[in-house]
């Protein structure tokens, strides 16, 4: 299915005129296959030893241009380093509170969330991002190793 969706995915490049340099196809390869909402340091470390003459710079002009083109979405969470999800659905996150591990899960969207903030605030609401957030199964289970 990955295989697919690199295909799909480099489709949509060509398209937009993007060249397809190794480099942006291994970076868009390690997305397309991690689970884990990457940061940009994250895939530079996984890639360097395939590419290492490869800066950190040029991963982020490789997500830049991903995000512009909507094959990969950029998740900011305070001071912390971005993640980048290539999941552009609509779906919601969980996220560790120990390990900080970012996970997908899907349930319907809350448009009506939007339509109502909209109607109580007068606002033109653009989109909306819910968070849940608690100790994922590994850090529990840690935890009762612990004990």
């Amino acid at each position: 299915m990955a295989e697919n969706k690199l295909q799909e995915s480099i489709a949509t490049l060509k398209k937009a005129g993007v060249r397809i340099t190794p480099q942006r196809h291994a970076v868009l390869d390690y997305l397309l296959n991690s689970m884990t909402h990457p940061t940009a340091d994250d895939i530079y470390k996984a890639l360097e030893g395939k590419f290492p003459n490869m800066s950190v710079a040029t991963v982020y002009n490789n997500l830049r241009v991903l995000k512009e083109v909507g094959l990969v979405r950029e998740l900011t969470y305070g001071d912390s380093s971005s993640r980048f999800d290539c999941n552009t659905s609509e779906h919601y996150h969980i996220i560790c509170e120990k390990c900080n591990k970012i996970e997908d899960f899907h349930y319907p969207s809350l448009d009506e969330v939007e339509k109502l903030a909209a109607q109580v605030t007068g606002y033109d609401v653009s989109h909306h991002r819910l968070e849940v957030y608690g100790i994922c199964q590994e850090c529990q289970q840690l935890d009762k190793e612990k004990q």
